[in-house]
């Protein structure tokens, strides 16, 4: 991986900012942003119809790489303008009834535990989360447990949640989902693009993940796997549109075979051929490459953390490139205010985003700082030198 060449198709570095804001919003390469511009040049000259007809062929590669990054069929990937919208569309093809359940984890993302609430409002869904262990693992016994004993209708689980480098175990979760024939979803929106995603190994019957974050691509994108399972069981959104369905019949449908019945017709195209662009650049860097060089500079930037006594909070045996700490008093504005003064690119995360995590481990809050691929050991040794200095 040659991380200079990189580094060099990213315009947005060249004024000498630090961007550790990957699990936020990351640097496009400058090919993504260059292939949007064009098609919308294009648009401009000849319409949007004319155009997706001149590309149909370029545009369908979106799915060929999407298919390669997590190792599936291109007939299982669909498109979609994000994380969420992905996973609403996925919740939306499963058909709930009262008292069906919803088992999940105490660590899965802000959004998602709204919409599972929304469920047991709305249609009196009953929402179980399993425990963790002492180390935040997950409770797989448990889990079990629950499902022998509840038969839900759906479980799903955050890969990486947002407010922690905590990598959940989601491929254990797969084969016990399995074994009792359980619906499974996969939130990925902070693992695909940082390391390697396997819907194979993991076993989901959805998975959702966003373009924006490590993957690099353009804000308003995101994709949805659907296993053939779940495609040959006929599941679809509630709400199709004439990009699901060919209406067949006055007073019917006939559903089309592949994943984009999961899809609107009226989509940026331009920004499903940024994201195809970005997902393409990811495979060619390769991802065990991005995965090894990830951990690299996160295992550092944790240790030196831990090392001038900030308080680092991402508890698990297996973590990622998400960094999440606090000062050794649980400052979080003194912090904020020396990387801004460096021009270093950082988020913060505060309690009502995670709260059940934030409730057990006693904090208010968190900053994250998330290195990837372009990032330089240098860089996590100079902004671990200014969080050190800034406690003197």
């Amino acid at each position: 991986m040659n991380t200079d060449k990189i580094r060099q198709d990213i315009k947005g570095l060249s004024d000498g900012k630090i961007f550790l804001n990957n699990a936020g919003s990351s640097l496009m390469p400058q090919v993504v942003l260059d292939s949007m511009i064009n098609y919308l040049h294009q648009e401009e000259q000849f319409g949007g119809y004319e155009v997706a007809n001149r590309n149909a062929e370029l545009l369908e590669q979106f799915y060929d790489e999407t298919a390669k990054l997590i190792n599936c069929k291109s007939s299982n990937v669909a498109f979609a303008t994000s994380a969420t919208d992905a996973y609403a569309k996925a919740l939306s093809s499963i058909v709930f009834k009262e008292r069906d359940v919803i088992i999940t984890t105490v660590d899965d993302y802000i959004s998602n535990q709204i919409v599972f609430i929304s469920l047991q409002k709305k249609l009196n869904v009953k929402v179980i989360r399993t425990k963790n262990l002492s180390d935040n693992e997950l409770d797989l016994e448990d889990l079990e447990h629950l499902i022998k004993e509840y038969r839900p209708k759906l479980v799903a689980v955050t890969h990486i949640p947002t407010n922690s480098g905590l990598i959940q175990n989601v491929e254990s979760v797969g084969k016990i989902c399995r074994q009792y024939d359980v619906l499974y979803l996969v939130d990925a929106c902070q693992s695909v693009g940082q390391l390697e995603v396997d819907v194979e190994k993991i076993g989901c019957d959805f998975l959702t993940a966003t373009g924006r974050k490590f993957m690099r691509g353009p804000r308003g994108t995101g994709f949805l796997y659907v296993s053939d399972k779940v495609l040959e069981q006929n599941y679809a959104p509630l709400l199709l549109d004439m990009r699901g369905a060919n209406w067949s019949e006055f007073d019917d449908y006939e559903l089309f075979k592949t994943a984009k019945r999961f899809e609107h017709w009226e989509i940026s195209y331009a920004s499903l051929l940024g994201l195809m662009e970005a997902t393409k650049y990811a495979n060619a860097v390769g991802m065990q490459e991005i995965e090894n060089y990830n951990r690299k500079l996160s295992e550092k930037l944790r240790q030196n953390l831990k090392n001038s006594r900030f308080n680092v909070w991402d508890w698990g045996n297996n973590l990622s490139s998400i960094v999440t700490f606090s000062g050794p008093d649980g400052d979080l504005e003194n912090i904020q205010k020396v990387l801004k003064e460096n021009n270093v690119f950082f988020s913060v995360t505060y309690k009502n985003s995670a709260l059940i995590d934030f409730t057990n481990k006693n904090i208010n809050g968190i900053v994250r700082l998330s290195p990837h691929y372009f990032n330089t050991v240098d860089e996590i040794e100079k902004v671990s030198e200014i969080l050190k200095n800034s406690l003197k």
